[in-house]
């Protein structure tokens, strides 16, 4: 059976002189990489980690966290990427409820090990950097020069493969325990949804401490090229794309549409690209239709999914954002589209009963790319994990076509009047306003109505607005009941660390 060591020593006996991984001058073949990870995994061992252990690491995206997670899969133990914008006691929590037995530091971060709830981590940390790295801390490239190649053990499929943690927009953080079989499964729906190529280059830009990033998987699959960049910014991504002569791109739509302002964008040759995977939020159709001009070669596709599904559940393909362009169907855009392969989606309300086509209620799903479980949370594991199914807590219907439509978290859906208002979609109607940068809507206490219609605003920049001004556009796209008639403009909206 496979797992992701197997995959490993696949990509190295198949593609070996072939280039894997680039990250600025740092290049490497698939041999020459699989000879690093091994080595890795004796770094691990001869820190004590064994099979089954769970090891934290904080660093921005580079080829030695990828190396270090890779090392895990090669020994059978379990990496924990940290979001490392996290405050050190949230750091501390996730440390301590993994049971981290190892902390990998990129070098800039090492700071972090002299607050108080980190000091006692600082003996069991190593220093993720060069071997120039001044510092008492041991230097992960020193370490590996001394290290005993490892060979790969015999994980199975089921087993934990990585520990990722939620944003904890809803409560603690938790650790959604993904296994080898799960991340293998969607890495090849992923491949049959992007028609992924042993010529495709993918840029690693969304955080590697994010589900998101374990869409590049698919091209270790086939052979292509990974390559890393430590840090978004509109310039890096670009240049990246023009140097690497990158083929696919997987990006939330801030970072696409911030991308798309860059002054000088014309500068860069973007014509490598032919797919732009985004996801978490859909476009608006002006967006869409400049990505599809700076990016003339490129297919725009659509992904709904979560960090307990490893992460890719459904997608809007190229083919149906040109039938909705060209055809005027704007409103396909805001579907997430269908299941990918071997993944069943069903629409229930509260009873688990099925609902009809445009009803709406809870999006639950399964598939062999579901997680198993969170991590020593058995309570909440048998509330979202019932009968074989996988409830998401997010609210969707389907159109007769199939197409998923994600309205809001169920958490987050405004009763108001007795009336359902789902943020979403009133923040789609906010948006179409061309001096609204961003804006989040959410449901306050009212006394005559429950609930009311709150809007957070970010005008664009040069832009002012009134209050009058966004109730009258609003009126053009939703109902009475749904328009905010409070509202607050500021200058940024606040956001985790996620």
């Amino acid at each position: 059976m496979q797992t992701m060591a197997t995959i490993l020593e696949r990509a190295a006996r198949l593609y070996g002189e072939r280039l894997a991984i680039i990250d600025g001058p740092w290049c490497k073949n698939w041999s020459e990489y699989l000879e690093r990870i091994t080595r890795a995994a004796g770094v691990l061992v001869a820190l004590g980690i064994r099979t089954g252990d769970r090891f934290g690491i904080i660093s921005h995206n580079t080829f030695r966290m990828a190396e270090l997670i890779n090392a895990g899969y090669w020994l059978g133990a379990v990496a924990v990427p940290i979001n490392y914008r996290l405050a050190p006691p949230e750091i501390d929590y996730i440390l301590k409820d993994a049971d981290c037995r190892l902390l990998a530091v990129e070098d800039v971060f090492l700071h972090m090990l002299a607050t108080p709830e980190l000091i006692p981590y600082k003996t069991k940390s190593i220093c993720l950097a060069g071997t120039g790295t001044a510092t008492d801390i041991p230097c992960y490239e020193t370490l590996l020069d001394k290290a005993e190649p490892q060979p790969m053990q015999a994980s199975r499929p089921d087993d934990d493969a990585i520990l990722l943690y939620t944003g904890g927009t809803t409560g603690r953080s938790k650790g959604v325990r993904l296994s080898h079989a799960n991340i293998l499964a969607n890495a090849l729906q992923i491949g049959l949804a992007i028609s992924a190529r042993e010529s495709d280059r993918f840029l690693h830009i969304m955080p590697m401490f994010h589900s998101a990033d374990l869409f590049g998987t698919v091209f270790t699959l086939v052979g292509g090229v990974h390559v890393y960049v430590s840090a978004f910014t509109p310039k890096n991504l670009l240049q990246a794309v023009h140097e690497h002569r990158l083929t696919v791109l997987s990006l939330g739509p801030t970072i696409l549409i911030r991308t798309l302002q860059v002054s000088d964008f014309d500068q860069y040759d973007c014509s490598s690209i032919r797919l732009i995977f985004y996801g978490s939020a859909p476009m608006a159709v002006e967006w869409i239709n400049r990505t599809m001009l700076k990016f003339p070669n490129a297919g725009l596709q659509q992904g709904y999914g979560l960090t307990e599904t490893a992460p890719i559940l459904t997608t809007l393909t190229p083919e149906d954002h040109h039938r909705a362009i060209h055809s005027g169907r704007y409103e396909l855009l805001r579907s997430v589209g269908k299941p990918v392969v071997l993944v069943d989606l069903r629409i229930v309300d509260e009873a688990g009963i099925d609902q009809p086509v445009g009803a709406i209620g809870e999006v639950v799903v399964r598939g062999p790319n579901v997680s198993k479980g969170y991590l020593g949370l058995p309570e909440q594991n048998a509330a979202t994990f019932r009968d074989g199914w996988f409830h998401t807590g997010d609210l969707g219907q389907l159109d007769r076509d199939n197409n998923l439509y994600i309205m809001d978290r169920m958490k987050d859906m405004i009763i108001t009047g007795s009336e359902n208002v789902y943020s979403s979609e009133v923040e789609a109607a906010l948006y179409k306003h061309p001096a609204i940068h961003e804006a989040a809507v959410v449901g306050v206490p009212d006394e005559q109505w429950g609930e009311a219609v709150f809007a957070v605003i970010v005008p664009t920049p040069g832009q002012t607005l009134s209050k009058d001004e966004v109730i009258e556009h609003c009126r053009k796209f939703i109902g009475g009941f749904k328009i905010p008639r409070r509202m607050a403009f500021v200058s940024e909206l606040p956001k985790s660390a996620m």
